[in-house]
């Protein structure tokens, strides 16, 4: 067969796997902060299976750990620090109902 007719065939030297974000000595345990967080966003919300490049059992181990961790309190619910945190201060006015003396 020429190699004008043979199909086209991508070349596997291109593909470059990953290495898994889960090593198989990591234990998915809600005590492990240092697992938990790396599939956290910044606002506090857990990041897709998409992203994470993990297997969905992988996955759901890893929502029912940080599950357990949020009502356990070791980990927050939402990381709103943002909000809280105020550069200027407001001075209130006298709204419609402020009483005369």
């Amino acid at each position: 067969m020429d190699k004008s007719k043979q199909p086209f065939r991508k070349s596997k030297l291109s593909f470059r796997r990953r290495l898994p974000p889960i090593v198989s000595g990591d234990r998915i345990d809600y005590r492990n902060m240092s697992l938990i967080s790396r599939f956290i966003s910044e606002q506090g919300k857990i990041l897709s299976r998409r992203v994470n490049k993990l297997t969905l059992k992988q996955q759901r181990l890893i929502t029912i750990a940080i599950k357990q961790a949020r009502i356990l309190s070791s980990l927050p619910f939402l990381n709103n620090e943002k909000q809280f945190e105020r550069t200027e201060s407001i001075p209130r006015t006298a709204g419609p109902r402020a009483r005369n003396k």
